[in-house]
């Protein structure tokens, strides 16, 4: 049997601040901040993608997803 797809209700979503940065967010909780040249890159690539392909990338840009512990940061374990 598959596995479920974790993205698949998109628990990620991000918020670009006026000073630049971006805060990603999973299940509303502010997961990690992008600023500088990560913030520029991340802003560039998500604009391009489609909603299944954003997930990807900032699920990939919190470092942890997979790990086991991103359902600390919400204390939904």
């Amino acid at each position: 049997m598959a596995k479920p797809d974790p993205l698949a209700d998109e628990p990620f979503s991000y918020v670009s601040r006026s000073d630049g940065s971006i805060v990603i967010r999973y299940h509303a909780a502010p997961v990690t901040i992008l600023r500088g040249k990560a913030a520029e890159r991340f802003t560039t690539r998500v604009a391009g993608a489609d909603a299944a392909a954003a997930q990807q990338l900032m699920a990939r840009a919190t470092g942890n997803f997979k790990r086991g512990n991103e359902g600390r940061i919400t204390g939904r374990r």
